[in-house]
């Protein structure tokens, strides 16, 4: 029997450690589940539709200025421990290595030179977009991230749900199809 899914409250590396051992010992049973696999597969879309329309709006550009002329972005350190072993795990199954270390003190311990290291992130890292950079993209700009991001947020909690189960012990969907299990989290 794998160990519970730590505290939200634990370190980082306590979340790290059960996301990749959970993976390693479980990682081939979560992706035979057909739902978990669909589902997975249309999060990866909306993630990079949601990081195309931060590119296409000069939001990580802006952002990448904040962190290197200004001395910080908004990705500070402890903003990791609103991370959950589940999101961690959905990472490790959308094929990302989870860090050892933190590349810099007084940012997230996922922040990285050229940026976020997960693909999958907390609601607050999707959402958030400072005064500064509202006041320099245009509405409809704004508009279009929303969109991307709200897209990406509802496939996430959907993930989760199915994830949740999964662990729990229910059993997998099957491959060629279980109508029980169709169209539900």
């Amino acid at each position: 029997m794998t160990q519970a899914q730590p505290p939200l409250e634990a370190p980082v590396e306590v979340k790290i450690d059960w996301a990749n051992d959970r993976f390693d010992r479980e990682g081939c049973r979560l992706l035979e589940d057909r739902r978990l696999a669909d589902l997975l597969a249309t999060l990866n879309g909306a993630i990079s539709r949601s990081r195309e329309t931060m590119l296409r709006t000069g939001i990580v550009g802006l952002c990448r200025e904040c962190e290197e002329k200004e001395g910080g972005s908004c990705c500070g350190a402890g903003l990791e421990k609103h991370y959950s072993g589940l999101i961690l795990l959905i990472n490790r199954l959308l094929g990302v290595t989870l860090p050892a270390d933190r590349e810099e003190t007084s940012s997230c311990f996922f922040l990285s030179s050229s940026g976020c290291r997960l693909l999958a992130r907390h609601v607050l890292c999707i959402n958030y977009v400072c005064h500064k950079i509202t006041s320099r993209i245009k509405p409809v700009q704004l508009a279009s991230l929303r969109e991307a991001e709200g897209e990406e947020i509802l496939l996430l909690f959907q993930v989760n749900e199915r994830l949740k189960k999964l662990v729990k012990g229910e059993p997998a969907a099957k491959r060629p199809g279980n109508a029980e299990d169709e169209g539900h989290p």
